[in-house]
Formats: C-alpha cells, sequence, structure tokens
C-alpha cells in the first residue's frame, strides 16, 4: 500500500502540491504500455494486447489519484522502482484481473456434482478421509461458498462423509471480501430459499441489505493467494478442480500449461468444471469429457 504519510507533499515520484487533485492524466506512451504489457503477461499470464491500451488506462486512473502521481510514465517508474514492486504490485494485480462472479453460477454444475459426482466419489473414498475440492481462481468467495452449501447438503444426508475446501485467488483485494464473506441482498438471489436460511444471516441493520455467511460455512474453505504462473503443487491429490471463466484470459499456450499442472494435482478419477465459454479442444490432456464443461482425470 502506498505510504499515505507523504501523499500532499510533492517528491520524485511526481506528486501535485497540497490539496491539489491531479487533472485527467495525458493519454499512456506505446512505449509505456508496452512494458506494462510485458510485465503483466509475465507476471499474472494475461493479455494485454493494445486493444486493451485505454481499458488499463482507465483502471489505472484511480491508482494514479490514490498516489497523487501525474500521468502514467510516473506510475511506471514507481511501479518498477523496489519500493513500487513491494508496494505496489498487488494493486496493480487487483487493477488487471477481473472478478466477475455469483452465487450458483452455470447452476447445472452443481446440480451435475450433487447428483452425480460426490455419490461415484464418496464411495471410492469409503469415508477414508475428507473430500479434497479446489476453487481454483475463486474471486470475492462465492464459488467456494456455494460449494460448501452443495457439499454440507450432501454431508447432512449422508452420516461420516467430510471435505475440505481450498480458495484461491491472486488478487489480495477479491480475498479479503471473500474472508469477510459480506455480500448485498441482491448477490444472493440465486441461493435457493432453503439455502438462504440455513446458510446466511442478515444484518441487524435491515437498511444496509447485507447478509453473511455463516460462520460454520466460512470455517470449512482455506483462503489462500495463489499465482498461476508460478510453480504449485499440494500434498495430497484433490477430488474436485472448479477452475471456471479464469483461463479465458489467458492465451492458449498458456492455457495448456495450466491445465497440464491442474491435471498433476487431480486424483485419478477426480473431475475438473471449467466455465462454458471455456474449451479443452485440441489440448492432449489425462481428461474424458462427462457433460458439457465437466471432465474426470484418467
Amino acid at each position: 500500500m502506498a505510504d499515505t504519510k507523504n501523499q500532499n507533499s510533492k517528491d520524485e515520484r511526481g506528486k501535485t502540491a497540497p490539496g491539489k487533485s491531479p487533472s485527467r492524466p495525458a493519454s499512456m506512451s506505446p512505449k509505456d504500455f508496452a512494458k506494462f504489457s510485458q510485465f503483466i503477461y509475465a507476471e499474472v499470464g494475461i493479455k494485454m494486447p493494445p486493444s486493451k491500451k485505454t481499458m488499463l488506462e482507465a483502471r489505472l486512473q484511480k491508482r494514479l489519484r490514490y498516489l497523487n502521481l501525474k500521468d502514467y510514465h510516473t506510475y511506471c517508474e514507481y511501479l518498477f522502482s523496489s519500493e513500487g514492486m513491494e508496494r505496489e504490485l498487488p494493486h496493480l494485480i487487483d487493477v488487471v484481473t477481473t472478478n466477475t462472479t455469483d452465487f450458483f453460477r452455470e447452476p447445472k454444475h452443481f446440480e451435475f456434482l450433487s447428483d452425480n459426482v460426490l455419490p461415484l466419489l464418496d464411495s471410492r473414498l469409503n469415508r477414508r478421509r475428507p473430500l479434497a475440492v479446489w476453487s481454483a481462481g475463486c474471486s470475492i468467495g462465492m464459488e467456494p461458498y456455494t460449494l460448501a452449501m452443495v457439499l454440507s447438503e450432501y454431508a447432512a444426508k449422508n452420516s461420516g462423509f467430510s471435505f475440505s475446501i481450498l480458495a484461491t485467488d491472486i488478487s489480495t483485494q477479491a480475498l479479503e471480501k471473500a474472508v469477510n464473506a459480506v455480500y448485498e441482498e441482491e448477490r444472493v438471489l440465486p441461493v435457493p430459499g432453503p439455502l438462504k436460511t440455513r446458510y446466511l444471516l442478515r444484518s441487524k441493520d435491515r437498511s444496509r441489505r447485507l447478509v453473511r455467511i455463516v460462520p460454520e460455512l466460512r470455517k470449512a474453505v482455506r483462503f489462500r493467494r495463489l499465482n498461476f504462473m508460478e510453480d504449485f503443487s499440494f500434498r495430497n491429490p484433490l477430488d474436485i478442480i472448479f477452475c471456471r471463466n479464469v483461463i479465458i484470459y489467458f492465451d492458449r499456450p498458456t492455457q495448456e500449461v495450466l491445465f497440464h499442472k491442474f491435471c498433476r494435482c487431480i486424483a485419478p478419477g477426480g473431475f475438473l468444471f471449467i466455465g462454458h465459454s471455456e474449451s479443452l479442444s485440441g489440448m492432449d490432456l489425462p481428461l474424458k469429457q462427462v457433460a458439457p464443461t465437466i471432465y474426470q482425470r484418467i
């Protein structure tokens, strides 16, 4: 985070004079955009072609205002300084990543999970250990909490069944919201009525129109920061991976590398769920399709 003590004084990073807000910055130079683009691709795997220059400028304006920086070039110099790499990089990542999500998004996935996947894996595991689930690219937590609801419902009907959910994202800002587990009432509209009653708490101040996930469900999900571009592994194989509407932001070679990493983490017979706008077509992966955008490890 930026040093707020020095925000009202001009310094070597080009901050404005006290009490003055920076005007709308001039357009980012092609050289600076190329530097940002190459760095973002290397750091988080997201392609930033020239067509996204205007989008990047718009998203960075808030950071320029917060830091009182006069233009994109000054921000670029700050970001690539040792201080910027330490303090500003997490904010840049928050800016360029997209956190579109919802409860029970693509509901047929959760129907297939409840009706087909859980009974199959439960019988194979024979209660020897908890079912291991990973929500990869969890955003602000709606997907892993949906999974926790579905798994808790199955556990209530099947004595001895247990599970663990790991939820990861690259955005520290998104993870903070996920851990807090507070959402506007309109965001939980897709949650079925009986599940709302069991798993959601309304704010005491009803005018705020907020709900919070119940403590027992919050305890069922572990949140961690993870960058797909880095090497990652798990101590034990995973039974289910949900990675939906995440890889669409990567180019094809990066997607294939990432899916090979996922396959190394999934136990034989385990399942991978991807988004309906995504495809594994043409990739040589040890997976067989069992339903639209649902694959089983072979």
